[in-house]
């Protein structure tokens, strides 16, 4: 597994646990010297002797998606300790389910419209849509949806339902 190249340098995870890099290194092939941030924070999260573990566990050709998950999740554990990955996931869960509710509004007004039961669209504001307060906002010269980490989850802070 390991190259000459790994016999020059040490590993990240070698060179982070200041011990000699081993021809056989379980970690070379996927820590190589170029990333020590990559190792030390799957270190600091999961420590170095559960990562050998684990991927002496698993079949040689799951590895290296075995370490780049594990890097993930150590990056984002780094950046949210409570919920990792998970809350990445459910930020962007929560902005699909927004973002679909105003594609059926923006498609019912334009059947709407269609239909002509509804007057020319006034461009940079939605009848009974005020642009003011709550959690979130619709930055109307952007289109581009926000979200404040203080909101309490509910849609733009007016309560119009949760995920």
């Amino acid at each position: 597994m390991a190259s000459s190249s790994y016999s020059n340098s040490p590993c990240a995870a070698c060179k982070f646990l200041r011990r000699k890099c081993l021809p056989d290194c379980v970690f070379a092939p996927y820590f190589p010297p170029e990333e020590p941030q990559k190792f030390a924070n799957v270190h600091k999260i999961f420590g170095a002797s559960n990562v050998s573990k684990l991927l002496n566990e698993v079949p040689p050709y799951q590895r290296e998606d075995a370490v780049n998950s594990l890097a993930y999740e150590a990056e984002a554990r780094m950046k949210d300790p409570v919920y990792g990955c998970a809350g990445a996931i459910s930020v962007l869960q929560r902005q699909v389910i927004r973002l679909q509710k105003e594609l059926d509004a923006t498609n019912a007004d334009l059947i709407r419209y269609a239909c002509g039961e509804m007057p020319a669209p006034q461009f940079g504001r939605r009848p009974g849509h005020g642009g003011g307060g709550g959690g979130g906002g619709f930055n109307q010269n952007s289109g581009f949806y926000y979200s404040s980490p203080w909101s309490n989850g509910d849609d733009n802070g007016r309560g119009e339902g949760n995920m």
